[in-house]
């Protein structure tokens, strides 16, 4: 049965950050911030399922143990996938809050990204092993979690700066994927139960695409009328 529902939530959840994200980019009408958020959904939808087809086969069929190479290989794309995720969600922010220059700041974004995906490709991270060494997953997250932090500062101040409803949340979805991925990345090996904190990882990532769909939607009904 938990098979079933953690397979059931994953379609779910698969076929709606993709399904927004395309509409997202068919309806941006030239607009950059939207077309950003669209193919960033998309991404996150297309990236996560590498990872989650897997499992769910895995656990609708053999176990996850006779997946380890696959699972390995779709953690692996999928960590990649999520760093770009945030170097798009990085210029919507940029675009919905008309920021121009900040070459430093643009700079230490895709610094840190680079560093991160070079860390992702080292083979000390034994993505295929059962055994994967905990250091590594520690390491690789470092850069990750400083361009998270950084983005959180930044739509944390600028929504409040500008009086901004329609993301003044976004900062905190941001703030709980990570709230929720951190224990999974440092206890899940020893712990296994701890990896259902990926559902409401998951969740936050949901809220995060459907706040910049939301406001794409209010903003082209209001430009219809």
């Amino acid at each position: 049965m938990q098979a079933i529902m953690e397979i059931l939530f994953d379609v779910v959840y698969l076929s709606l950050v993709i399904t927004l994200g395309i509409i997202m980019i068919r309806n941006s009408k030239s607009n950059r911030q939207y077309l950003i958020f669209g193919i960033m959904a998309v991404t996150l939808g297309f990236g996560d399922s590498f990872h989650l087809i897997p499992r769910g086969l895995a656990l609708a069929t053999t176990g996850l143990e006779n997946f380890t190479f696959s699972l390995g290989i779709g953690k692996l794309i999928t960590s990649i996938t999520m760093t770009f995720f945030y170097i798009m969600l990085y210029y919507v922010w940029r675009e919905r809050y008309n920021i121009k220059g900040k070459n430093g700041l643009t700079a230490t974004i895709f610094s840190l990204s680079i560093v991160r995906i070079a860390l992702l490709l080292f083979p000390q991270n034994a993505w295929t092993s059962v055994d994967s060494p905990l250091s590594w997953g520690i390491y690789r997250n470092i850069p990750f979690a400083i361009i998270g932090i950084i983005i959180i500062v930044l739509f944390y101040n600028s929504s409040k700066k500008h009086s901004d409803r329609a993301f003044k949340n976004m900062w905190l979805t941001i703030v709980l994927s990570f709230a929720f991925y951190i224990p999974v990345v440092l206890f899940s090996s020893q712990y296994p139960l701890v990896g259902i904190l990926m559902i409401p990882k998951t969740c936050a990532y949901v809220w995060t695409v459907l706040i910049g769909f939301n406001d794409m939607k209010r903003r082209n009904s209001h430009n219809t009328i």
